[in-house]
Order: structure tokens, then sequence, then C-alpha cells
């Protein structure tokens, strides 16, 4: 230091080998990032080969096993399923490993409630396949399948994602946005169902929609008291918490307002996972036609902001304010840091994000909250070697 002290240009020479060795550093960690999170991508979106195994034996049960093949509910309970004594709740999934968990959360908590399964004991449960619905044809829904062939948004996820991750510029956490928008996931039928509850559900005044990412682990009985003021979704506002991450999401966060639009890009975004529904309220709306539109927007590249694909923002008019997060818990799929005792302590736990529970990515001291409700001694958990701890 003291020769570099009698001589500036050594120091220039020193201030500039420094700054390159920092930039180099810079640009090994963005790399190290994007490459973790493109490799948390093709695990999150291949098919776990025990969840594939499974498929294949309960398929194959189904077609040997008259009693696997019963219509469920049996025929005197099926009057219950429009009965709005009873607590509704519906479940939309492809996943049947995930669906027998949240049924599974859902039977210790509510002896007198209604499960509907719309898949490929809670007190009664109904299961329907997408092809059993009469109405949902290509004819009444044309969005949807133009959503289900748009080649642009399929040849991004299926080819795209070495492109993506090549990026030199983007901050990594937009790049490990723009690799999970374009998931076929979000542009399947099963994805859009709970936009067409009202035609399913036509005698029913108000349901739960839940996905099959989520535990309940308390009794959701007070859902049903709450005032929703004439509003028709109940959900959980995204835009406050303590987690900057999961909680920080506002309409900017999805859709590009570098031309003017008709709403506030300071308005707060909100979760699925859990949703009380209004029914009732809901046929009062136009929200469907106002969905239709915002699907049809999304395959415009100038609408969404990068790395986004929405549908949902503008289709529901401001959701109810008293559906709070200590209801409905975001982020265990995406947040190693949440400790398990604020998880456990939440009513309903969501494994949003890439790190589900039941994939080998899934944050271990999280994953019991998930794993507990699976049955070891099921011959079929046993035979595909899905692990229960």
């Amino acid at each position: 230091m003291s020769e570099v002290k009698r001589s500036k240009s050594d120091a220039r020479e020193l201030a500039q080998k420094l700054k390159e060795m920092v930039t180099l550093m810079e640009q090994r960690t963005r790399t190290a990032k994007i490459h973790e999170y493109l490799y948390r991508h093709v695990a999150s979106s291949s098919i776990l080969k025990q969840l594939h195994c499974l498929a294949l034996k309960l398929a194959n049960e189904h077609s040997i096993n008259a009693a696997a093949r019963l219509q469920l509910p049996e025929a005197e309970l099926v009057p219950t399923l429009v009965d709005n004594n009873y607590f509704h709740f519906v479940l939309a999934s492809d996943n049947i490993l995930a669906a027998s968990v949240v049924a599974k959360s859902l039977e210790n908590l509510f002896p007198n409630a209604s499960l509907v399964l719309i898949a490929s004991s809670v007190s009664i449960i109904e299961v329907k396949a997408l092809h059993h619905f009469d109405w949902l044809s290509k004819g009444k829904v044309p969005v949807l399948e133009a959503m289900e062939k748009d080649q642009r948004v399929r040849s991004q996820f299926r080819s795209g994602s070495s492109v993506i991750a090549a990026s030199k510029s983007e901050n990594p956490v937009v790049v490990a946005a723009k690799l999970q928008a374009p998931s076929p996931k979000y542009n399947s039928l099963m994805n859009h169902i709970r936009n067409h509850l009202p035609e399913l559900f036509p005698s029913l005044n108000k349901v739960v929609f839940l996905d099959d990412d989520i535990v309940i682990q308390t009794d959701l009985l007070p859902l049903w008291d709450i005032d929703m003021d004439g509003k028709v979704n109940g959900a959980v506002e995204t835009c406050r918490g303590e987690d900057k991450f999961v909680m920080s999401k506002k309409f900017k966060s999805y859709l590009n307002f570098s031309k003017p639009r008709n709403f506030d890009p300071e308005e707060c975004a909100w979760a699925y996972g859990m949703n009380v529904f209004d029914l009732a309220a809901w046929s009062k709306t136009n929200i469907s036609s106002t969905y239709y539109h915002w699907l049809d927007e999304n395959l415009k590249p100038e609408f969404v902001a990068a790395g986004n694909f929405t549908s949902r923002v503008d289709s529901f008019p401001r959701p109810c304010p008293d559906h709070r997060s200590v209801w409905h818990m975001l982020g265990l799929g995406y947040q190693e840091t949440t400790s398990f005792s604020d998880a456990e302590s939440a009513a309903v736990v969501h494994f949003n994000g890439r790190a589900k529970p039941w994939l080998d990515i899934a944050f271990l001291h999280l994953r019991p909250l998930w794993a507990k409700y699976l049955d070891s001694s099921d011959r079929f958990i046993k035979s595909c070697h899905i692990r229960t701890s």
C-alpha cells in the first residue's frame, strides 16, 4: 500500500482491477442465481415419477374394481349438494395426491361439509371430471380454446427456457417470473374452471374455492359469517405484510402501464388459493364477460408486464377486505425463510411457488405440514414409494 500511495498511476490501475474483479463476481453470482431458477423451473415443471406411478395404478384400479367406479356421493346424499345449510368447498385439480391431502385436512375439521372434487372422509364428496360438464364446450368458451392453442405461449415454455435464462441484462427475479409465467398449467381449462362457479352450482349461495397446494389447519366456519357487503370475492390482498417478496404485489406487478390503463397501478392485487365466492352476488354481475375480455388481452405482449401472465386482476371488483392473511398464509413454495412455527399457526397454508411439498425441491422443514395428511399404510402410496415424512 505504501508503494501505491507513492504512485498515483499504480493506484488507478489497482482501482481498475478491483472494479473488474467486482464486476466479474457480480456476473458469476447473477449467472449462478439464474441457473438455480432454471433448474428449479425444470424440476417443478416435470412430472414426478411417483405421481405418474400413482396415476397409472389408480387408473388400473378404476378399470378392474367395480367399487372404484361407484358414483360419489351416494344417491340419498345428492340433495345435500344443493343444500345451503351445508358448507360447500370446491377443489379443482389434476393432481390426485395433492387433492387427497386437501380433502383429508378438510375432513378433520368439517363434519358438516360438502367437497366437490373436479378432478380426473369429508361428510360428502362429489367427484366430477371436466367432460361431465356439457355446458363447458368449445362453442361456449372460445377464449379458453384460444388460450389452450396459443402457440406463442406454448413454444416459449417448451423450447424457450434456455433462451430466457440466457438473458444478459435482466434481473434474475424477472427471469424466474418469465420462466414460470408461460407454463401450460396457467392455460388449461382446469385452471379456469373457477370462473364458471355460478354455472357449476346455480343453486348455491356461497362456496369456498380451494387450490390443491393448500392445507387447512383450523376451523374455517367464520368465513361464512363475513359480511362481504355485496362483493363477489373474499381474498387475501397481496400488497401488505412483512414478507416483501410474496406480499408486495400490486397491479403494476402484473400489467404493463407504459400505456394508459383504465385502473390504478397502485391497486392492491389479491391471491387465489382460498377464496370465498358469493355466487348470488356474482350472478348479478358481468364478471364472466369481463374475464373473457382480459383473457384475450393477456395474449397481447404489450398488455402484460415482463414475465407475467394474468387474467384475474380486473375480472372481479375489489375483493372483500375482511379476508386477511391470518386466514391464508402464502409463499410456502417460494420462501425457505418461512418459519415452521409461523406456518403452523396459520389457518390455511399455501404452497404457492415452485417448491411444491410433493416435489423433491420442497423445503424440508415445511413439508411436514403437508405430509402428515398422507397415509403411509395406503397400498398405492407404498407401492409408488411416495415419501410420507
